[in-house]
């Protein structure tokens, strides 16, 4: 498989001491969607145990989980994580993300993921798909040099990730015979999965550290959920994310030209509602 497992980056070779804090301290909204992906990126060991698992006879796709995926992601939280805590000191990441892990760590198990291998690969697609257009929006909306210079790079790895679950995903359709229309309903029912879950809630335990005498106040929560989705929403490369959406699907040519357009339009609603 033509493939480079490994990242091209490194964390501690980050200088975080270059942070013009003063250029992103004040960006609350900013705060709010990093530390956010912090939080989901640094609990990702708890759903590869589920992957590794699901794929416990597919020794290479295993391995790559265990070797690479896992140690990748992980990395990715930790950058973030930094990043906050040297921009917002003052902010108790570590309560944050406590609380954050009690309930992720709830969604994030074997009956969540497709009972089809292949299915469960078309499923990570769409994961891939939602991570690399959000660093993408969040690279786009980076002001400040050391923070687009993380979001690249984490981006980047979110494309890779991407293609290798997908070149997986072939093997498996071919050996399971995936329809077409079986693969369309896993891929729903993922992108439905995300927008009801994962982000809104790293979103509201970092709401809640913030503003504990809000912490109930769903009203105030939303107002906060629906200024921020409204941000990315803008930034949200929408062409690549229904490009990468509708690969799995294996379309004709002409019927995903004909479709590509109108449905761009609508993808920045399918992660961000």
């Amino acid at each position: 498989m033509d493939y480079n497992p490994t990242s091209s980056w490194n964390v501690e070779r980050l200088d975080f001491t270059r942070i013009d804090v003063a250029r992103v301290r004040h960006d609350e909204d900013m705060f709010l969607l990093v530390c956010s992906a912090s939080f989901v990126e640094s609990g990702s060991d708890l759903y590869t145990r589920s992957l590794i698992a699901h794929f416990e006879r597919d020794r290479e796709l295993r391995d790559w989980l265990s070797q690479h995926w896992e140690r990748e992601e992980l990395q990715h939280g930790r950058a973030l994580a930094t990043y906050v805590r040297h921009v917002w000191p003052e902010f108790d990441w570590d309560g944050a993300f406590k609380g954050f892990l009690a309930d992720y760590g709830a969604i994030c198990t074997a009956a969540q993921l497709e009972s089809s291998r292949g299915l469960e690969l078309a499923a990570r697609c769409v994961v891939e798909t939602g991570t690399a257009s959000l660093y993408r929006a969040l690279n786009d909306l980076a002001d400040e040099p050391v923070l687009r210079e993380l979001t690249g790079c984490i981006k980047s790895d979110e494309v890779r990730h991407y293609k290798h679950f997908y070149q997986h995903f072939l093997r498996y359709r071919e050996q399971e015979g995936l329809g077409r229309y079986r693969v369309f309903r896993a891929i729903l029912r993922r992108v439905n999965e995300i927008r009801r879950e994962d982000a809104d809630m790293a979103l509201r335990h970092v709401f809640n550290q913030c503003y504990p005498g809000q912490g109930v106040d769903e009203v105030a929560f939303r107002r906060v959920a629906a200024r921020t989705q409204a941000l990315l929403r803008q930034h949200m490369p929408a062409e690549m994310t229904m490009k990468m959406l509708l690969k799995p699907l294996a379309l004709p040519a002409r019927l995903q030209n004909a479709l590509e357009r109108p449905l761009t339009s609508l993808s920045r609603k399918l992660f961000l509602a």
